[in-house]
């Protein structure tokens, strides 16, 4: 790192609490390091309380950017000059660019996890997908799919602090795509079994899975999956889910969400840099299998 640091060297950020924990640094840093791009990217610990300071002081270094996470994605858009079309249908941004000054919000979150679907030779495109979740990632899905062409979306979730922010995605997405898209509860599982039915495409975005609920599962047993069916979890500690281990059982393909963290840092890393990350090179740094 020290001989990558110059007085040139551009600076970009990610800005959440708790963010130690993150991967991005080491897989962005890897990224600057292997196209030997002069960038370096840093870990802020930085929560709502110091956020529109935070988005100051980004302007004012004239940093090329930041990533934006939890607790502040659905907060850091009222301190940006613009927010692309996206981000505005999420009402969430998880990159921000500083265009000469302007800061712009996006969210790739979507982007991500559509294009590794593309990378694994999945085509959703024209289809039915099922999502169960209506937190930052699957709102960010379900609304790229449909401004990407997916046929029909049937969201699932439970009745808790979500749920109206799932009938507001409902209607951002009616209003915005021709995309069929209706919201169910995701405690009635006979409704959920018959969804998932004629779907090609089940996603799994919720925190069902992993610490504290790992081993645990948004659908109750095997027999809700055909062998035809495409099961995917945003999910990716631990790599394999109780709900991907049932799936590979019926004979599902399924994928986990080490693709969509890999391909929503390369779409922020092509905002920011103009270039793309060494795909098959980070695949081989974030262990990147596909069944």
């Amino acid at each position: 790192m020290t001989e990558r640091i110059t007085g040139h060297t551009e600076l970009i950020g990610l800005m959440a609490y708790p963010i130690r924990h993150s991967s991005s640094p080491a897989m962005h840093n890897e990224a600057f390091a292997t196209l030997g791009l002069d960038y370096a990217y840093l870990a802020f610990e930085v929560d709502n309380s110091t956020l529109e300071d935070a988005v100051k002081g980004l302007r004012a270094l004239k940093m090329v950017g930041s990533n934006v996470s939890m607790p502040n994605k659905t907060v850091v858009g009222q301190y940006l000059d613009e927010l692309s079309p996206a981000a505005q249908m999420c009402g969430a941004v998880n990159t921000i660019v500083n265009d000469n000054g302007k800061l712009i919000g996006h969210i790739t979150d979507g982007i991500g996890y559509m294009q590794s679907l593309k990378d694994n030779n999945i085509d959703v495109i024209g289809k039915k997908i099922t999502v169960a979740g209506a937190g930052g990632a699957a709102k960010a899905i379900e609304v790229q799919a449909a401004l990407d062409g997916v046929k029909e979306i049937s969201i699932f979730n439970i009745h808790d602090s979500f749920w109206e922010a799932a009938e507001r995605t409902v209607q951002v997405i009616r209003e915005n795509t021709d995309c069929v898209v209706n919201l169910y509860d995701l405690d009635d599982k006979e409704k959920l079994r018959e969804e998932i039915a004629d779907s090609y495409l089940f996603a799994q975005a919720t925190g069902v899975g992993m610490k504290p609920m790992e081993g645990q599962s948004v659908v109750p047993d095997k027999s809700f999956f055909r062998p035809d069916l495409i099961v995917t979890d945003t999910i990716y500690s631990p790599r394999e889910t109780a709900l991907l281990k049932m799936a590979k059982e019926v004979g599902c393909k399924t994928m986990n969400g080490l693709g969509m963290m890999l391909f929503q840092g390369d779409a922020a890393f092509h905002l920011w840099t103009g270039k793309h990350m060494p795909i098959d090179h980070m695949k081989e740094v974030l262990d990147i299998k596909y069944d």
